[in-house]
């Protein structure tokens, strides 16, 4: 019988100028799991993310991506884009996860999927909502949320054009701000939306400052891989999200 080195592996497809995916998920993942990251393209790095750059990113061939990644032999694939996905649609999401699924024998888990599921397991069906986006992705955003069941009673534009380095810039201070400025009476959660901002590191302050849950693009795949693996909660998991598991 052979000895496997890990309890599960995790493979990500990340897009190529995401800074934050990769350190946010080496911080969350359980002991004895290793990450495995395949960058992918489809978007032009010098163009300001507005909706049509990611919804041409969630339409990229990610054939080859897929190959990469599955030569590892993954647990399960997280596709790491946000608003890829979510311009498009609720339907165009579950799509894509069945099509990771199926070119990579993988549980597939995409990063808006994981954020509903998130906000759904609280129970949460009023959420205060930001995002580095520009306004327009925000508007599709609450939109994709509204057609899962979920009320969008407050959102908070970043107020400025981020490229796309800029919204890894933004600071865990910035993101605290965001957040703040996304809550409302009404707001049974704050949902903060794109695997580029470093939500994790202020997911804690944020929950002491205003009372209330907090679902980030990256941590709730992580919530759904551990959920779907059964994998035990430990220490270093932020948030009352995984209070759940």
């Amino acid at each position: 019988m052979t000895e496997t080195r890990t309890a599960a592996k995790i493979g990500v497809l990340v897009p190529f100028t995401n800074t934050n995916l990769e350190p946010d998920m080496e911080l969350l993942r359980p002991p004895n799991t290793t990450v495995h990251f395949q960058r992918m393209g489809g978007y032009d790095v010098d163009e300001i993310p507005g909706s049509d750059q990611m919804a041409g990113l969630g339409a990229s061939d990610i054939s080859h991506d897929l190959r990469m990644i599955s030569g590892v032999r993954p647990d399960v694939v997280l596709y790491g884009c946000t608003s890829a996905t979510l311009t498009h649609g609720p339907s165009f999401d579950a799509d894509l996860a069945q099509q990771i699924k199926a070119g990579s024998g993988a549980v597939s888990l995409t990063a808006a999927g994981a954020l509903i599921a998130g906000i759904k397991v609280l129970g949460a069906t009023k959420v205060g909502f930001s995002s580095p986006y520009l306004g327009e992705i925000n508007a599709q955003a609450i939109d994709f949320m509204a057609h899962n069941g979920i009320e969008t009673v407050k959102r908070a534009d970043v107020g400025r054009e981020l490229g796309n380095y800029g919204q890894g810039e933004l600071t865990p201070g910035e993101v605290f701000d965001l957040a703040c400025q996304a809550d409302h009476q009404d707001a049974q959660a704050i949902v903060l939306s794109c695997t580029d901002m470093r939500s994790v590191e202020a997911i804690e302050r944020i929950e002491a400052a205003l009372d209330k849950p907090v679902v980030t693009s990256n941590q709730a795949m992580m919530f759904g891989l551990m959920k779907a693996l059964n994998l035990p909660r430990h220490d270093a998991l932020p948030g009352r999200l995984f209070d759940s598991l």
